[in-house]
């Protein structure tokens, strides 16, 4: 891998670090497509995607713990990536396609079976949220002592583990009725997910490396956190708006929230297991701002069945103002 990361920033010079954030970009949104393609082919493509695409939608976030885990980084960078990741999403990329073209979870038709499913995939969302709310405040209370040791981990991880399995039966019981794709296609698409995921290993890698490297201006290792938590809300971003275009404010939800159950409680979790995470100085009012957060799109999923304009930007303003008090 380092000869590789030493091939490209000969073949790039001094725009190795850009090169690097587009080759992750890339290959975030080639492992996004092909997961994307699997869930619609039938019960085995739904449950292996169930299975598999909490970890490649957050796959940048578990290759830096990886990586700051090897490197013996700052450990309190994990937890600043994890927070980052999960308020950009909540805050912004679901408020910003709201702003624009409306995000609205109600259904289009007045047909009884358009209304079940428009009910059914708010009941969806409406979980995945609760689950949100509840693995914050999961970890501000296990972190009251200041820091997530190694027993906290395992128990965060098992939560994950419980929460995915949960999401197995939703998919096994939603596509129980379908039938099954072309499995040859699906083994071909692992092949190019694992290609793409070896390639997004070695751009954050080295992503890692060039911030950390800086000792001095913004992109230096001081916001190593915070600008790798930017990074890789990039590919769902690109989702978000793309759900946005397509007017399916499910999709936009969906995006968002299965990436940011990677980051809490999987991410943190699976790093303090192998090493005690020291928790940053507001991190604590940081989780409960992410749970406040959630709950309130809670509030709107269910009894507004879409994210109002009013509250979307209220939400973009508060992101603005939680960034400031970060910086």
């Amino acid at each position: 891998m380092e000869h590789l990361q030493t091939e490209i920033a000969n073949f790039a010079g001094a725009w190795t670090p850009l090169v690097l954030v587009a080759l992750f970009i890339i290959s975030s949104l080639l492992i996004l497509w092909r997961l994307e393609s699997i869930s619609n082919r039938g019960e085995k493509g739904a449950v292996l995607a169930a299975l598999c695409l909490p970890y490649f939608s957050g796959l940048g976030n578990l290759i830096f713990v990886a990586v700051i885990l090897n490197r013996d980084g700052p450990a309190e960078e994990v937890a600043i990536n994890s927070w980052t990741n999960n308020v950009t999403s909540l805050c912004l990329l679901l408020a910003v396609p709201a702003l624009i073209g409306g995000l609205n979870l109600d259904a289009d038709s007045r047909a009884k079976k358009a209304q079940c499913e428009s009910n059914r995939l708010r009941l969806s969302l409406s979980l995945s949220l609760v689950a949100m709310i509840f693995f914050s405040l999961t970890v501000w209370f296990l972190g009251q002592d200041g820091e997530i040791d190694r027993f906290d981990g395992f128990a965060l991880v098992g939560l994950f583990a419980l929460w995915q399995g949960f999401q197995v039966l939703e998919a096994l019981k939603k596509n129980q009725k379908q039938k099954s794709g072309w499995e040859g296609v699906i083994v071909l698409d692992g092949l190019l997910i694992l290609a793409a995921s070896f390639i997004t290993l070695l751009a954050v890698d080295g992503i890692v490396t060039a911030i950390l490297t800086q000792e001095v201006g913004f992109f230096s290792g001081k916001r190593l956190g915070l600008l790798t938590g930017w990074l890789m809300v990039l590919p769902n971003a690109a989702l978000a708006f793309f759900y946005a275009w397509k007017r399916r404010g499910d999709g936009v939800y969906r995006s968002q929230l299965g990436d940011s159950h990677i980051c809490l409680p999987l991410c943190i979790g699976v790093f303090a297991m192998f090493k005690p995470m020291p928790l940053p100085e507001l991190f604590h009012n940081g989780l409960l701002f992410l749970a406040t957060v959630a709950l309130v799109h809670l509030l709107c999923v269910v009894f507004i069945r879409g994210l109002p304009k009013l509250v979307a930007f209220s939400l973009v303003v508060i992101y603005g103002y939680a960034l400031y008090i970060q910086l």
